[in-house]
Protein backbone atom coordinates (compact mmCIF):
# COMPACT_ATOMS: atom_id res chain seq x y z
CA UNK A 1 0.00 0.00 0.00
CA UNK A 2 3.40 2.31 0.69
CA UNK A 3 6.17 2.91 -1.33
CA UNK A 4 7.75 5.13 2.26
CA UNK A 5 7.18 5.91 4.98
CA UNK A 6 6.21 9.37 5.79
CA UNK A 7 9.14 10.83 7.81
CA UNK A 8 11.66 9.20 5.79
CA UNK A 9 11.53 11.44 2.55
CA UNK A 10 13.92 13.75 2.30
CA UNK A 11 15.73 15.63 -1.10
CA UNK A 12 17.11 12.12 -2.39
CA UNK A 13 13.93 11.37 -3.35
CA UNK A 14 12.45 14.55 -5.50
CA UNK A 15 10.76 13.37 -8.32
CA UNK A 16 9.77 9.86 -7.76
CA UNK A 17 6.16 8.91 -7.44
CA UNK A 18 5.65 8.19 -4.04
CA UNK A 19 2.93 5.93 -1.52
CA UNK A 20 2.91 7.08 1.67
CA UNK A 21 -0.49 5.72 4.78
CA UNK A 22 -0.87 7.47 7.80
CA UNK A 23 -3.58 9.67 9.74
CA UNK A 24 -3.73 13.02 9.12
CA UNK A 25 -2.33 15.32 12.14
CA UNK A 26 -3.48 18.47 10.67
CA UNK A 27 -5.47 20.04 7.29
CA UNK A 28 -5.13 23.49 6.30
CA UNK A 29 -6.73 25.20 3.15
CA UNK A 30 -5.13 28.19 2.16
CA UNK A 31 -6.62 29.81 -1.31
CA UNK A 32 -7.96 27.06 -2.88
CA UNK A 33 -4.66 24.75 -2.26
CA UNK A 34 -5.46 22.33 0.73
CA UNK A 35 -2.58 21.05 2.78
CA UNK A 36 -2.55 17.79 4.78
CA UNK A 37 0.17 16.72 7.30
CA UNK A 38 -0.19 13.39 7.06
CA UNK A 39 1.59 11.02 10.19
CA UNK A 40 2.89 7.61 10.74
CA UNK A 41 5.14 6.30 12.78
CA UNK A 42 8.08 7.19 11.89
CA UNK A 43 7.06 10.98 11.38
CA UNK A 44 5.33 13.85 9.43
CA UNK A 45 4.55 14.89 5.84
CA UNK A 46 3.19 17.59 4.10
CA UNK A 47 0.78 16.37 1.38
CA UNK A 48 -0.37 19.07 -1.21
CA UNK A 49 -3.63 18.75 -3.11
CA UNK A 50 -4.33 20.96 -6.36
CA UNK A 51 -7.72 22.12 -7.49
CA UNK A 52 -6.72 20.96 -11.04
CA UNK A 53 -7.84 17.88 -9.74
CA UNK A 54 -11.93 18.73 -9.11
CA UNK A 55 -12.63 15.03 -8.22
CA UNK A 56 -9.80 14.25 -5.54
CA UNK A 57 -9.83 18.12 -4.11
CA UNK A 58 -13.40 17.60 -3.67
CA UNK A 59 -12.85 14.35 -1.60
CA UNK A 60 -10.32 16.05 -0.14
CA UNK A 61 -12.50 18.87 1.07
CA UNK A 62 -14.01 16.46 3.48
CA UNK A 63 -11.20 15.00 4.99
CA UNK A 64 -10.82 16.01 8.85
CA UNK A 65 -8.03 15.08 11.80
CA UNK A 66 -7.55 11.56 12.52
CA UNK A 67 -9.00 10.46 8.96
CA UNK A 68 -6.65 7.18 7.57
CA UNK A 69 -5.39 7.89 4.18
CA UNK A 70 -3.46 6.52 1.22
CA UNK A 71 -1.82 9.04 -1.24
CA UNK A 72 0.16 8.67 -4.19
CA UNK A 73 2.18 11.64 -5.82
CA UNK A 74 5.27 13.37 -6.70
CA UNK A 75 7.92 14.55 -4.08
CA UNK A 76 8.94 17.91 -4.73
CA UNK A 77 11.04 20.74 -3.10
CA UNK A 78 8.80 23.12 -1.16
CA UNK A 79 8.43 27.02 -2.45
CA UNK A 80 11.71 29.08 -1.60
CA UNK A 81 10.84 30.71 2.27
CA UNK A 82 8.44 27.97 3.03
CA UNK A 83 10.91 25.20 4.46
CA UNK A 84 10.40 24.15 7.84
CA UNK A 85 13.27 23.69 10.06
CA UNK A 86 11.62 21.52 12.63
CA UNK A 87 10.34 18.59 10.69
CA UNK A 88 12.75 16.15 9.40
CA UNK A 89 10.36 16.49 5.90
CA UNK A 90 10.45 20.37 6.15
CA UNK A 91 11.92 20.89 2.89
CA UNK A 92 9.89 18.23 0.89
CA UNK A 93 5.91 17.93 0.30
CA UNK A 94 4.18 15.45 -1.82
CA UNK A 95 2.27 16.52 -4.54
CA UNK A 96 -1.18 14.31 -4.37
CA UNK A 97 -2.66 13.00 -7.73
CA UNK A 98 -4.34 10.01 -6.08
CA UNK A 99 -6.12 9.83 -2.60
CA UNK A 100 -7.98 6.87 -0.85
CA UNK A 101 -9.82 7.76 2.15
CA UNK A 102 -9.05 4.25 4.19
CA UNK A 103 -11.35 5.33 7.24
CA UNK A 104 -12.86 8.52 8.46
CA UNK A 105 -13.02 9.55 11.73
CA UNK A 106 -15.40 10.58 14.74
CA UNK A 107 -14.04 14.01 15.82
CA UNK A 108 -11.17 12.71 18.63
CA UNK A 109 -12.07 13.73 22.74
CA UNK A 110 -8.74 15.60 22.18
CA UNK A 111 -6.24 16.54 19.85
CA UNK A 112 -2.68 14.96 19.69
CA UNK A 113 -0.90 18.48 20.66
CA UNK A 114 -2.57 18.99 23.72
CA UNK A 115 -0.40 18.96 26.66
CA UNK A 116 -2.91 19.90 29.19
CA UNK A 117 -5.61 16.50 28.28
CA UNK A 118 -5.94 15.32 32.24
CA UNK A 119 -4.80 11.76 32.47
CA UNK A 120 -7.91 9.81 32.58
CA UNK A 121 -9.36 11.42 29.39
CA UNK A 122 -6.10 9.82 27.81
CA UNK A 123 -6.12 6.43 29.53
CA UNK A 124 -9.79 6.41 28.49
CA UNK A 125 -8.48 6.91 24.98
CA UNK A 126 -5.33 4.97 25.11
CA UNK A 127 -5.46 4.12 21.54
CA UNK A 128 -5.56 8.14 20.57
CA UNK A 129 -2.98 8.65 23.21
CA UNK A 130 -0.59 5.99 21.52
CA UNK A 131 -0.69 7.77 18.44
CA UNK A 132 1.07 11.19 20.19
CA UNK A 133 4.61 10.78 18.88
CA UNK A 134 5.99 11.56 22.45
CA UNK A 135 4.33 8.42 23.09
CA UNK A 136 5.31 6.78 20.30
CA UNK A 137 8.93 7.41 20.84
CA UNK A 138 8.56 6.49 24.28
CA UNK A 139 7.56 2.94 23.72
CA UNK A 140 10.45 2.63 20.90
CA UNK A 141 13.08 3.56 23.74
CA UNK A 142 11.14 0.82 25.78
CA UNK A 143 11.41 -1.70 22.83
CA UNK A 144 15.12 -1.17 22.25
CA UNK A 145 15.81 -1.12 25.76
CA UNK A 146 14.44 -4.58 25.62
CA UNK A 147 15.72 -5.62 23.21
CA UNK A 148 19.73 -4.79 24.37
CA UNK A 149 19.37 -6.21 27.73
CA UNK A 150 17.87 -9.91 25.99
CA UNK A 151 20.93 -9.66 23.49
CA UNK A 152 23.26 -8.62 26.40
CA UNK A 153 22.38 -11.30 28.85
CA UNK A 154 22.41 -14.36 25.93
CA UNK A 155 25.94 -12.85 25.11
CA UNK A 156 26.67 -13.45 28.28
CA UNK A 157 25.38 -16.77 28.89
CA UNK A 158 21.92 -16.19 30.60
CA UNK A 159 19.06 -18.74 29.57
CA UNK A 160 15.55 -16.91 29.25
CA UNK A 161 13.55 -19.18 31.15
CA UNK A 162 9.62 -19.04 31.56
CA UNK A 163 8.36 -19.25 35.34
CA UNK A 164 4.45 -20.09 36.03
CA UNK A 165 1.74 -17.30 36.50
CA UNK A 166 -0.44 -19.44 38.64
CA UNK A 167 1.32 -20.34 41.44
CA UNK A 168 0.78 -20.22 45.17
CA UNK A 169 0.23 -17.42 48.03
CA UNK A 170 3.85 -16.85 49.76
CA UNK A 171 3.98 -14.25 51.76
CA UNK A 172 6.91 -12.11 50.25
CA UNK A 173 5.72 -8.50 51.37
CA UNK A 174 2.50 -7.30 49.49
CA UNK A 175 -0.85 -8.81 49.01
CA UNK A 176 -1.47 -11.56 46.13
CA UNK A 177 -3.89 -11.31 43.39
CA UNK A 178 -5.64 -14.70 43.47
CA UNK A 179 -7.27 -16.54 40.88
CA UNK A 180 -10.19 -19.56 42.30
CA UNK A 181 -9.09 -22.82 40.82
CA UNK A 182 -12.61 -24.47 39.43
CA UNK A 183 -11.13 -27.59 39.50
CA UNK A 184 -10.26 -27.51 42.91
CA UNK A 185 -13.01 -25.59 44.45
CA UNK A 186 -12.29 -23.22 47.19
CA UNK A 187 -8.74 -23.06 46.48
CA UNK A 188 -7.02 -20.48 45.02
CA UNK A 189 -4.01 -20.17 42.80
CA UNK A 190 -1.86 -16.74 43.31
CA UNK A 191 -0.43 -14.22 40.64
CA UNK A 192 3.73 -14.55 40.92
CA UNK A 193 4.66 -10.95 43.13
CA UNK A 194 7.87 -12.08 41.54
CA UNK A 195 9.43 -15.26 40.37
CA UNK A 196 11.68 -15.77 43.44
CA UNK A 197 11.63 -19.06 44.53
CA UNK A 198 11.35 -20.52 40.77
CA UNK A 199 14.75 -18.62 39.70
CA UNK A 200 16.20 -20.05 42.93
CA UNK A 201 15.42 -23.41 41.93
CA UNK A 202 16.25 -23.19 38.46
CA UNK A 203 19.75 -22.59 40.22
CA UNK A 204 19.52 -26.06 42.20
CA UNK A 205 18.38 -27.52 38.62
CA UNK A 206 21.79 -25.94 37.50
CA UNK A 207 20.61 -23.85 34.98
CA UNK A 208 24.09 -21.64 35.93
CA UNK A 209 22.53 -18.65 35.03
CA UNK A 210 18.66 -17.65 34.27
CA UNK A 211 17.25 -14.50 32.88
CA UNK A 212 13.60 -13.13 32.12
CA UNK A 213 11.45 -10.49 31.06
CA UNK A 214 8.29 -10.91 32.77
CA UNK A 215 4.88 -9.59 34.63
CA UNK A 216 4.58 -9.39 37.85
CA UNK A 217 1.41 -8.66 40.08
CA UNK A 218 1.19 -7.10 43.45
CA UNK A 219 -2.36 -5.99 45.17
CA UNK A 220 -0.41 -2.50 47.09
CA UNK A 221 -1.51 0.87 46.82
CA UNK A 222 -0.04 2.67 43.74
CA UNK A 223 2.41 5.30 43.21
CA UNK A 224 3.83 6.90 40.45
CA UNK A 225 6.41 4.23 39.82
CA UNK A 226 3.93 1.45 40.90
CA UNK A 227 1.76 -0.46 39.23
CA UNK A 228 -0.83 -3.76 39.78
CA UNK A 229 1.25 -5.53 36.60
CA UNK A 230 4.61 -4.18 36.33
CA UNK A 231 7.52 -5.91 33.83
CA UNK A 232 10.67 -6.54 35.53
CA UNK A 233 14.29 -7.66 34.66
CA UNK A 234 14.66 -10.90 36.69
CA UNK A 235 18.32 -12.20 36.92
CA UNK A 236 19.57 -15.09 38.67
CA UNK A 237 22.92 -16.96 38.71
CA UNK A 238 25.22 -19.48 40.55
CA UNK A 239 28.71 -19.54 41.86
CA UNK A 240 28.93 -15.74 41.98
CA UNK A 241 29.39 -13.75 45.10
CA UNK A 242 28.51 -10.03 45.86
CA UNK A 243 31.34 -8.30 43.47
CA UNK A 244 30.33 -11.21 40.64
CA UNK A 245 26.76 -10.36 40.22
CA UNK A 246 27.21 -6.66 40.67
CA UNK A 247 30.02 -6.07 38.55
CA UNK A 248 28.31 -7.83 35.80
CA UNK A 249 25.33 -5.95 35.97
CA UNK A 250 27.20 -2.66 36.01
CA UNK A 251 28.51 -3.85 32.19
CA UNK A 252 24.90 -4.21 31.30
CA UNK A 253 24.12 -1.11 32.46
CA UNK A 254 26.69 0.67 31.60
CA UNK A 255 26.41 -0.98 27.85
CA UNK A 256 22.69 -0.14 27.96
CA UNK A 257 23.22 3.27 28.20
CA UNK A 258 26.07 4.15 25.94
CA UNK A 259 23.91 1.90 23.11
CA UNK A 260 20.52 3.49 23.53
CA UNK A 261 21.16 6.87 24.72
CA UNK A 262 24.45 7.59 23.73
CA UNK A 263 25.54 8.25 27.63
CA UNK A 264 28.70 7.28 29.54
CA UNK A 265 27.82 6.66 33.05
CA UNK A 266 30.27 5.79 36.10
CA UNK A 267 33.16 2.93 36.16
CA UNK A 268 32.97 1.71 38.63
CA UNK A 269 29.89 2.52 40.32
CA UNK A 270 30.47 3.74 43.81
CA UNK A 271 29.22 2.18 46.40
CA UNK A 272 27.82 3.27 50.00
CA UNK A 273 26.74 1.38 53.03
CA UNK A 274 22.80 1.46 53.68
CA UNK A 275 23.97 3.32 57.13
CA UNK A 276 25.55 5.77 55.50
CA UNK A 277 23.23 6.70 53.38
CA UNK A 278 20.41 7.17 55.59
CA UNK A 279 23.15 9.05 58.06
CA UNK A 280 23.93 11.71 55.07
CA UNK A 281 20.76 12.01 53.05
CA UNK A 282 17.88 10.14 54.82
CA UNK A 283 17.29 7.36 52.12
CA UNK A 284 17.92 4.21 51.07
CA UNK A 285 17.92 5.51 47.49
CA UNK A 286 19.60 8.78 47.80
CA UNK A 287 19.42 11.04 44.84
CA UNK A 288 23.57 12.39 43.88
CA UNK A 289 22.88 15.12 42.06
CA UNK A 290 21.46 17.20 44.80
CA UNK A 291 24.24 18.76 46.94
CA UNK A 292 22.57 18.13 50.00
CA UNK A 293 23.77 16.49 52.87
CA UNK A 294 21.49 15.88 56.61
CA UNK A 295 24.36 16.23 59.56
CA UNK A 296 23.88 14.37 62.88
CA UNK A 297 23.92 17.60 65.66
CA UNK A 298 22.40 14.82 68.79
CA UNK A 299 25.11 15.20 70.01
CA UNK A 300 25.50 19.31 70.81
CA UNK A 301 21.86 19.33 72.05
CA UNK A 302 21.09 16.38 74.33
CA UNK A 303 22.54 18.68 76.94
CA UNK A 304 20.38 21.81 75.78
CA UNK A 305 16.99 22.89 77.99
CA UNK A 306 14.97 23.03 74.91
CA UNK A 307 13.15 19.29 75.17
CA UNK A 308 11.95 19.57 71.80
CA UNK A 309 15.84 18.79 70.49
CA UNK A 310 17.23 17.60 73.88
CA UNK A 311 14.00 14.52 74.11
CA UNK A 312 15.38 12.82 70.42
CA UNK A 313 19.29 13.65 70.92
CA UNK A 314 19.04 11.72 74.24
CA UNK A 315 16.61 9.21 72.84
CA UNK A 316 18.50 6.32 71.83
CA UNK A 317 16.48 5.51 68.97
CA UNK A 318 15.88 8.99 68.02
CA UNK A 319 17.98 11.43 66.33
CA UNK A 320 18.33 15.62 65.64
CA UNK A 321 19.28 16.15 61.70
CA UNK A 322 20.00 19.60 60.17
CA UNK A 323 20.29 20.36 56.61
CA UNK A 324 21.69 23.45 55.67
CA UNK A 325 20.40 25.38 52.65
CA UNK A 326 22.55 27.54 50.48
CA UNK A 327 21.26 30.84 49.84
CA UNK A 328 18.25 29.92 51.91
CA UNK A 329 17.92 33.17 53.42
CA UNK A 330 15.74 34.45 50.51
CA UNK A 331 13.22 32.18 51.66
CA UNK A 332 10.14 33.57 52.31
CA UNK A 333 7.64 32.64 55.20
CA UNK A 334 4.99 31.67 53.94
CA UNK A 335 7.99 29.02 52.03
CA UNK A 336 8.88 27.62 55.34
CA UNK A 337 5.61 27.22 56.25
CA UNK A 338 4.67 25.41 53.18
CA UNK A 339 7.76 23.39 54.00
CA UNK A 340 6.80 22.37 57.14
CA UNK A 341 3.34 21.18 56.03
CA UNK A 342 5.26 18.95 53.36
CA UNK A 343 7.69 17.14 56.34
CA UNK A 344 4.15 16.93 57.94
CA UNK A 345 3.05 14.40 56.09
CA UNK A 346 5.92 12.12 56.72
CA UNK A 347 5.25 12.17 60.35
CA UNK A 348 7.38 15.73 61.22
CA UNK A 349 5.50 17.73 64.07
CA UNK A 350 7.92 21.01 62.73
CA UNK A 351 10.68 22.07 61.19
CA UNK A 352 12.57 24.27 63.09
CA UNK A 353 14.82 26.57 60.94
CA UNK A 354 17.98 29.19 61.44
CA UNK A 355 18.32 31.98 59.18
CA UNK A 356 22.07 32.38 58.75
CA UNK A 357 22.97 36.46 58.07
CA UNK A 358 26.20 36.87 59.00
CA UNK A 359 28.32 34.00 60.09
CA UNK A 360 30.82 35.57 61.44
CA UNK A 361 28.50 37.78 63.76
CA UNK A 362 28.05 34.40 65.66
CA UNK A 363 24.46 34.34 67.85
CA UNK A 364 23.67 37.63 66.88
CA UNK A 365 24.04 37.12 62.85
CA UNK A 366 21.76 34.71 62.79
CA UNK A 367 17.62 34.73 62.92
CA UNK A 368 15.35 32.03 64.61
CA UNK A 369 12.46 31.72 67.05
CA UNK A 370 14.47 28.98 68.98
CA UNK A 371 18.20 30.71 69.39
CA UNK A 372 16.92 31.74 73.14
CA UNK A 373 16.73 28.24 73.76
CA UNK A 374 20.56 27.16 72.50
CA UNK A 375 23.47 27.98 74.22
CA UNK A 376 26.35 29.73 72.40
CA UNK A 377 28.52 26.76 72.22
CA UNK A 378 25.82 24.69 70.48
CA UNK A 379 25.01 27.66 67.79
CA UNK A 380 28.66 27.19 67.21
CA UNK A 381 28.96 23.87 66.93
CA UNK A 382 26.19 23.43 64.13
CA UNK A 383 27.14 26.51 62.44
CA UNK A 384 30.51 24.64 62.13
CA UNK A 385 29.34 21.19 61.29
CA UNK A 386 26.81 22.06 58.51
CA UNK A 387 29.65 24.74 57.09
CA UNK A 388 26.92 27.51 57.01
CA UNK A 389 27.91 30.79 55.52
CA UNK A 390 26.12 33.78 55.65
CA UNK A 391 23.12 34.15 53.11
CA UNK A 392 22.20 30.24 54.09
CA UNK A 393 19.40 28.38 55.74
CA UNK A 394 19.41 25.70 58.13
CA UNK A 395 16.47 23.28 58.61
CA UNK A 396 16.50 21.00 61.68
CA UNK A 397 14.42 17.58 62.54
CA UNK A 398 14.05 15.99 65.69
CA UNK A 399 11.97 12.99 66.28
CA UNK A 400 12.78 9.37 66.18
CA UNK A 401 15.32 8.36 63.53
CA UNK A 402 12.98 6.86 60.93
CA UNK A 403 11.01 10.43 60.70
CA UNK A 404 13.55 12.60 60.73
CA UNK A 405 15.01 10.53 57.90
CA UNK A 406 12.09 10.37 55.91
CA UNK A 407 11.05 13.85 56.66
CA UNK A 408 14.11 15.46 56.21
CA UNK A 409 15.19 13.13 53.21
CA UNK A 410 12.21 14.15 51.51
CA UNK A 411 12.87 17.41 51.48
CA UNK A 412 16.31 17.29 50.60
CA UNK A 413 15.00 16.02 47.22
CA UNK A 414 11.91 18.58 47.07
CA UNK A 415 14.41 21.61 47.63
CA UNK A 416 16.97 20.33 45.39
CA UNK A 417 14.26 20.41 42.75
CA UNK A 418 12.63 23.44 43.84
CA UNK A 419 16.21 25.71 44.01
CA UNK A 420 17.57 24.16 40.84
CA UNK A 421 20.15 22.16 42.82
CA UNK A 422 19.63 19.44 40.38
CA UNK A 423 23.11 18.44 38.67
CA UNK A 424 22.70 17.10 35.24
CA UNK A 425 23.43 13.49 33.91
CA UNK A 426 23.10 9.83 35.14
CA UNK A 427 24.26 9.48 38.86
CA UNK A 428 24.40 5.57 39.41
CA UNK A 429 25.07 4.11 42.95
CA UNK A 430 24.97 0.46 44.76
CA UNK A 431 23.66 0.40 47.86
CA UNK A 432 25.17 -1.94 50.25
CA UNK A 433 25.25 -3.81 53.82
CA UNK A 434 21.38 -3.65 54.77
CA UNK A 435 20.28 -5.00 57.92
CA UNK A 436 19.05 -8.10 57.42
CA UNK A 437 15.62 -7.51 59.66
CA UNK A 438 14.21 -4.74 61.27
CA UNK A 439 11.91 -4.60 63.97
CA UNK A 440 8.06 -4.06 63.48
CA UNK A 441 6.29 -2.22 66.80
CA UNK A 442 3.16 -2.06 65.55
CA UNK A 443 3.28 -5.81 65.40
CA UNK A 444 5.75 -6.31 67.88
CA UNK A 445 7.94 -8.94 65.51
CA UNK A 446 10.97 -8.86 63.10
CA UNK A 447 10.69 -8.57 59.01
CA UNK A 448 12.64 -9.10 56.46
CA UNK A 449 14.38 -5.90 55.12
CA UNK A 450 14.30 -7.20 51.23
CA UNK A 451 12.90 -10.99 51.27
CA UNK A 452 13.30 -14.19 53.53
CA UNK A 453 15.53 -15.87 51.08
CA UNK A 454 18.50 -13.33 51.52
CA UNK A 455 21.58 -14.72 53.18
CA UNK A 456 23.28 -13.07 55.95
CA UNK A 457 26.61 -11.96 56.44
CA UNK A 458 27.48 -14.30 58.09
CA UNK A 459 27.45 -18.94 57.43
CA UNK A 460 26.77 -19.51 61.04
CA UNK A 461 22.86 -20.06 62.15
CA UNK A 462 23.96 -19.53 65.80
CA UNK A 463 25.52 -16.07 65.14
CA UNK A 464 22.39 -14.86 62.88
CA UNK A 465 19.69 -16.25 65.64
CA UNK A 466 21.96 -14.57 68.47
CA UNK A 467 21.63 -10.91 66.98
CA UNK A 468 18.89 -10.97 64.91
CA UNK A 469 19.05 -6.59 64.78
CA UNK A 470 22.41 -6.22 64.23
CA UNK A 471 23.07 -8.68 61.76
CA UNK A 472 23.88 -7.09 58.05
CA UNK A 473 22.77 -9.04 54.75
CA UNK A 474 24.21 -9.77 51.72
CA UNK A 475 21.76 -7.36 49.73
CA UNK A 476 22.53 -4.95 47.24
CA UNK A 477 20.60 -2.33 45.50
CA UNK A 478 21.33 -0.48 42.02
CA UNK A 479 20.01 3.17 42.59
CA UNK A 480 19.73 5.88 39.66
CA UNK A 481 19.24 9.59 40.32
CA UNK A 482 17.11 8.75 43.12
CA UNK A 483 14.88 5.63 42.10
CA UNK A 484 15.58 2.00 43.14
CA UNK A 485 16.28 0.22 39.44
CA UNK A 486 16.79 -3.49 41.32
CA UNK A 487 17.41 -4.76 44.64
CA UNK A 488 19.11 -8.17 44.43
CA UNK A 489 21.20 -10.64 47.12
CA UNK A 490 23.10 -13.45 47.71
CA UNK A 491 20.30 -15.90 48.26
CA UNK A 492 20.60 -18.43 51.65
CA UNK A 493 21.62 -21.94 50.43
CA UNK A 494 21.28 -24.04 53.35
CA UNK A 495 18.47 -25.13 54.47
CA UNK A 496 19.34 -24.83 58.35
CA UNK A 497 20.05 -21.27 58.04
CA UNK A 498 16.73 -20.96 56.24
CA UNK A 499 15.01 -22.62 58.96
CA UNK A 500 16.72 -20.08 61.27
CA UNK A 501 15.38 -17.25 58.97
CA UNK A 502 12.01 -18.69 59.02
CA UNK A 503 11.76 -18.93 62.52
CA UNK A 504 13.40 -15.36 63.32
CA UNK A 505 10.63 -14.20 61.26
CA UNK A 506 8.04 -15.79 63.64
CA UNK A 507 7.08 -18.53 60.47
CA UNK A 508 7.26 -21.85 62.48
CA UNK A 509 8.31 -25.20 60.74
CA UNK A 510 4.66 -26.19 60.32
CA UNK A 511 3.65 -23.24 58.37
CA UNK A 512 7.37 -22.94 56.53
CA UNK A 513 6.79 -26.49 55.42
CA UNK A 514 2.76 -25.39 53.98
CA UNK A 515 4.08 -22.56 52.33
CA UNK A 516 7.50 -23.18 51.00
CA UNK A 517 7.69 -26.61 51.70
CA UNK A 518 8.83 -27.22 48.30
CA UNK A 519 12.01 -25.05 48.48
CA UNK A 520 13.34 -26.45 51.79
CA UNK A 521 13.01 -29.91 50.15
CA UNK A 522 15.16 -28.80 47.32
CA UNK A 523 17.74 -27.16 49.64
CA UNK A 524 18.37 -31.19 51.11
CA UNK A 525 19.55 -31.92 47.58
CA UNK A 526 22.58 -30.06 46.85
CA UNK A 527 22.29 -26.58 46.32
CA UNK A 528 24.42 -24.41 45.06
CA UNK A 529 25.64 -20.72 46.44
CA UNK A 530 23.62 -18.39 44.39
CA UNK A 531 22.11 -14.85 43.88
CA UNK A 532 20.82 -12.38 41.77
CA UNK A 533 18.93 -8.99 41.18
CA UNK A 534 15.59 -8.02 39.77
CA UNK A 535 15.29 -4.61 37.94
CA UNK A 536 11.84 -2.49 37.33
CA UNK A 537 12.33 -2.33 33.77
CA UNK A 538 8.96 -0.16 34.21
CA UNK A 539 11.17 2.37 36.38
CA UNK A 540 14.15 2.03 34.20
CA UNK A 541 12.64 3.19 31.22
CA UNK A 542 10.73 5.79 32.61
CA UNK A 543 14.07 7.66 33.85
CA UNK A 544 15.99 6.93 30.49
CA UNK A 545 12.41 8.73 28.89
CA UNK A 546 12.68 11.30 31.12
CA UNK A 547 8.48 10.73 31.97
CA UNK A 548 6.91 11.59 35.16
CA UNK A 549 5.26 7.95 35.96
CA UNK A 550 5.42 4.73 34.84
CA UNK A 551 2.34 4.99 33.39
CA UNK A 552 3.62 7.29 30.62
CA UNK A 553 5.71 4.12 29.31
CA UNK A 554 3.37 1.58 29.92
CA UNK A 555 1.16 0.71 26.69
CA UNK A 556 -2.27 0.13 28.95
CA UNK A 557 -1.40 1.24 32.39
CA UNK A 558 -4.18 0.75 35.38
CA UNK A 559 -5.09 4.50 36.99
CA UNK A 560 -4.52 4.61 40.50
CA UNK A 561 -7.31 3.17 41.97
CA UNK A 562 -5.82 -0.18 39.86
CA UNK A 563 -8.46 0.06 37.34
CA UNK A 564 -8.45 0.37 33.94
CA UNK A 565 -10.75 3.21 31.97
CA UNK A 566 -9.97 1.74 28.66
CA UNK A 567 -11.86 -1.95 29.21
CA UNK A 568 -13.55 -0.60 32.54
CA UNK A 569 -11.86 -3.46 33.96
CA UNK A 570 -12.64 -4.96 37.24
CA UNK A 571 -16.00 -5.66 36.42
CA UNK A 572 -18.72 -7.68 37.62
CA UNK A 573 -19.00 -11.55 36.22
CA UNK A 574 -22.17 -13.56 36.41
CA UNK A 575 -23.35 -16.03 38.63
CA UNK A 576 -22.90 -18.88 36.40
CA UNK A 577 -19.50 -18.39 36.26
CA UNK A 578 -19.43 -17.61 40.45
CA UNK A 579 -20.95 -20.82 40.37
CA UNK A 580 -18.19 -22.69 38.09
CA UNK A 581 -15.52 -21.32 40.75
CA UNK A 582 -17.80 -21.95 43.75
CA UNK A 583 -17.77 -18.54 44.62
CA UNK A 584 -20.31 -17.33 46.33
CA UNK A 585 -21.78 -13.53 47.55
CA UNK A 586 -22.52 -12.92 50.99
CA UNK A 587 -24.92 -10.53 51.06
CA UNK A 588 -25.27 -6.97 53.59
CA UNK A 589 -28.22 -5.84 54.74
CA UNK A 590 -30.00 -4.73 51.92
CA UNK A 591 -28.60 -5.78 48.37
CA UNK A 592 -24.78 -4.85 48.14
CA UNK A 593 -22.52 -7.99 48.11
CA UNK A 594 -20.29 -8.52 51.56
Amino acid sequence: MRTHYCGELDRPQVGETIGVCGWINRRRDHGGVIFVDLRDHRGILQVVFDPDDAEMFARAETLRNEFVLRVEGKLRVRPEGTFNPEMATGEVELLAHELEILNPSETPPFQLDDEDVHEDNRLRYRYIDLRRPEMQRRLRLRARVSQYLRGWLEAHDFLDIETPMLTRATPEGARDYLVPSRTHPGEFFALPQSPQLFKQLLMMSGMDRYYQIVRCFRDEDLRADRQPEFTQLDIETSFLDEDGITGLMEDMMRGLFAEVLGADVDDPFPRMRYAEAMERYGSDKPDLRIPLELVSVSDLLADVEFKVFAGPAQDPAGRVAALRVPGGNALTRKEIDDYTDFVGRYGARGLAYVKCNDVAAGRDGLQSPILKFLPDAAIAGIVERTGAESGDLIFFGADKARIVNESLGALRVRLGEDRGLLEPGWRFLWVVDFPMFEFDERENRWTALHHPFTAPATDDPQALAADPGGMLSRAYDMVLNGTELGGGSVRIHSMEMQQRAFEILGIGAEEAEEKFGFLLNALRYGCPPHGGIAFGLDRLVMLMADARSIRDVMAFPKTQTASCLLTQAPAPVNERQLRELSIRLRKAQGDAPA
